[in-house]
Order: structure tokens, then sequence, then C-alpha cells
């Protein structure tokens, strides 16, 4: 055993390290083996779908999105990979394929951004699989995990429009590639025995034995080969037992330590992140573009699992006002104002959230109206210059303004404003998003309009 001082900074970068995983196990956990849990969907290889999107009625989890009904497939990839089918809709509409493995890496999209409206047939295959590719088959993406996740966005333009984007996601399909192809069937892969998922799993050393079981299904990639000789020096690694009793009372309380360190680096990221000193598109990706920066990508799994990366969406979150006060729909009326020719540039679509700041869930109220966005352009309230304000409060701004009010609770609030497929002005910073202005400093937001630079935090999760 090495000593404390080394447990405990190896037991800090494991946990950081792990925490992403241990999180996604959660949601494969429930939406893919426990069929008691609410949160169930299918089993793996089998499209799961909602068929509407979040109210506030739903909170199976924070901070959901209400734009994109969502469809999910959790893959097992082991015995064969999987073919998906991506239908062919209307040019308008956004849709996509987001493909994360068991690190939380977004490995690959399909859809709107990547292969256009056109849809086609997509192959998912596991680490090392080199068989024929079928001739149907428009591109093969490979997993670096035995275990992935396909997660489907479908744009919905108004409640009328639920029909269509139904439709289309009936339209998803997969099936392993033995299926496709037709008989013989692919023998299957050994079963697993699934660990319950605990209630410290995510805070204690218990993460460390999830962990372990789940780099089994994780092949050791060239670049963490030395990261893992240095976790196996406490017991971390595929299929190893880490038990904290077994530890010596110093070896146990350098590793309590060591998460608590990870939790301290994680406070501090936060505060960058608090001050736009570091965006979502810093925290979600493939494995090349995080290049084994483990801090960040634990920031995205702790605030925004499966976030997408940042050419696919842009997250941009109002927690603070202008004057860097936490808003607060009891003590003062917002806007936020976008110039003439200002508007968030996003070539799908964009977004505005609202969410109570303490359940972080949809607000109840008497509009039923949770987000305002692009396809409500048309029926805006424009200014005389063509600026246009959007009115964040809790009560009505009178009716002649009520086609730009987003209702918020009587109490704290935060917003997210996403932009699906953001204008490389949005990626690099050029395009700057509106600062929050209190109603009483509104006449002032137009000089506010370019002070903040285009960050946040991204806090969505299917």
């Amino acid at each position: 055993m090495s000593s404390e001082q080394d447990v405990r900074q190896i037991a800090k970068e494991a946990f950081i390290y792990g925490f992403p995983l241990v999180t996604n196990y959660q949601t494969l956990f429930k939406q893919a083996v426990n069929v008691q849990d609410p949160d169930y969907r299918e089993p793996f290889n089998v499209i799961g779908r909602s068929k509407g999107v979040a109210t506030p009625e739903d909170k199976f989890v924070v901070t959901p999105n209400s734009d994109t009904p969502y469809s999910y497939l959790w893959m097992d990839l082991r015995a064969e990979p999987i073919v998906v089918t991506m239908p062919k809709i209307e040019k308008d509409r956004y849709y996509s394929g987001q493909l994360i493995d068991l690190y939380t890496f977004n490995f690959a999209y399909l859809g709107s951004r990547t292969q256009g409206n056109e849809g086609g047939t997509f192959l998912i295959a596991g680490p090392g699989w080199s068989g024929t590719v079928p001739a149907q088959v428009r591109a093969v993406l490979h997993a670096e995990t035995e275990f992935a996740y396909l997660l489907f966005r479908t744009q919905l333009f108004n409640p009328a429009d639920l029909e269509k984007v139904i439709a289309i996601q009936n339209s998803y399909s997969a099936q392993p590639l033995s299926k496709f192809l037709g008989p013989p069937a692919a023998p299957a892969a050994p079963a697993v025995s699934w660990p319950k998922p605990a209630a410290a799993m995510l805070t204690t050393p218990a993460l460390f034995n999830y962990l372990n079981f789940l780099l089994q299904f994780c092949p050791t990639h060239p670049s963490e080969r030395d990261l893992m000789a240095r976790f196996a020096q406490i017991g971390i690694g595929a299929g190893k037992t880490f038990d904290a009793e077994k530890l010596s009372p110093e070896a146990k309380k350098a590793v309590d330590d060591g998460i608590a360190d990870a939790w301290a680096d994680l406070a501090e990221l936060q505060k960058l992140i608090n001050t736009d000193k570091v965006s979502s598109t810093e925290m979600f990706g493939t494995r090349e573009f995080l290049n084994n920066n483990y801090l960040n990508r634990f920031a995205g799994a702790k605030l925004g699992l499966y976030g997408n990366s940042g050419e696919e969406a842009v997250y941009l979150a109002y927690f603070v006002d202008a004057d860097h006060q936490p808003c607060n729909a009891s003590k003062a009326d917002y806007r936020l104002q976008f110039p003439k020719g200002g508007l968030p540039p996003a070539k799908a679509f964009w977004s505005l959230t609202m969410y109570d700041g303490v359940t972080q869930f949809l607000v109840e109220n008497p509009r039923k109206r949770y987000l305002l966005n692009s396809t409500m352009l048309k029926s805006f309230k424009y200014g005389e210059d063509g600026s246009l304000t959007l009115y964040i409060q809790k009560s009505t701004p009178g009716a002649g303004l009520e086609p730009n009010w987003l209702p918020a609770p009587d109490g704290p609030f935060y917003a997210l404003l996403r932009l699906y497929m953001p204008a490389p002005e949005v990626v690099n910073g050029t395009w700057k998003k509106p600062a929050m202005a209190r109603a009483s400093a509104a006449q002032h937001a137009g000089s506010d309009v370019s002070s903040e630079p285009v960050v946040g935090v991204v806090l969505e999760l299917p």
C-alpha cells in the first residue's frame, strides 16, 4: 500500500474519474434493467419513447428540456453491432441521435447537423468489431465501450405538432445486425449481474466498486494505462474489489479525504463556471476533445448529464441577474432584451426555459407556458427599433405584452437559454448573451447586451 498521501491523491483522481461512469450507470439501471422503476423504458437494444415534452408534473429529472420529446436506446454491443435507422423528415425540423459511451463521451451524432434530414441506416459497433458492413449502411460508428446509449431528440414546434413528432419517433428503428441481415441470430452475450444502485454510491467510497464493475466493459484506452496502474494500488480496476473496511484507519481517512478533495476541486471549477470563465462547451464531447480533462467531465456529469457537445448545442444559464444577484421573482421583475438583428444565432432553434430555483423543475402557471422559443417569433411583440424584450416575472406584464411573457415562480428561479446547432459566433464567443436585467433597470438593458460572454452551466437531462 502506498503512503497515506498517495492514497489520498489516488482516491481523489479515481473519484473524479469514476463519478461520470457511475452517474451514467444510475440511468442505465433504471431505464434498461429495473423493470419496476417508474423511469424504466425498454430492455437493451429496444427503443423507448416519451410521448410528449416535459411539464411541471414530470419530476424524474431536474432541469428537463421541454422542446424535444426524447427517445431512448441502451445498446449492448458485446455480441454484435446494432443497426439504427433514422427516418427522412422535413427540412425545417431538428432531430438528433446523441451517441454516448459508458465514460459519458459523446462519441458520435446522427441527424440534422451531421447527416442532414435525409435519414439513413447506421451501424453502431462496440470496441474491436471489424465484421462485414452491409451495403445499405451509411456509416459505421464505433463505441469504445461494450455498452452505449443513444438519446434521440425530435423538435416539437407547438402542442398541435405532437402527433407528427410521435410519428417520427415511431419511425426510429434499431435491431441487432444479425436480425437486420436475417437468420441465423448471433450467439447471445453472457448474462450480466447488474448491481443495484445504492443511495450513497455517488458520495462515498462505495462509488469505487461500481466503477470496478463498469470498467470490465471498458477496454483500457492507451492514454490511461498508467492511470489504471495507479488506481490498482488501492484496489480500483476492472473486476477488482474495493473494501474500505479492510483499510487501516489512516488509509481509510486518506480515501475519505481524497473524495473531499475531489468535491473541493469541483467547487473551485464551479466558481469559474459561475463567473463565465468555463462554458458548457468545455464539459461535453469526444474523448479527443476533452483530452483527459477528467475534472471538466466530472462537472458535466454533475451539472448536466448527457449534455450535448458544443457544436450540437450550447446552454447559457441565468442563475444571477445583471447585478450578479440570484434571480428571484418575488423581489423583482426581469427583462431580457435582444437588439434588432441580435437574436440567438442557432441554425436549428433556440429556447429560453424557466425553472423553479428550489425544486429545479418546470414552473406551473395559468398559461401552461414553460418556455419561449424561436418557433414563436411571429407571435412576439417587438419594439419600434426592432428589438425584442422578453418579460420574466411571476405576474402578467399586461395583455398586450403577454406573448413575450415567461412566467416565473414567486421566489428563486433560473432560466436556461438553449441554442441547437449554434452558429460559429456563439461557440467562439463573438455573439454575447443579453444580461438578465431587473425591470427598474430595463431602460439600460441595451447597453448591457454585449457585456457578458457566451458561457453558462448546462443542466439538461433527458
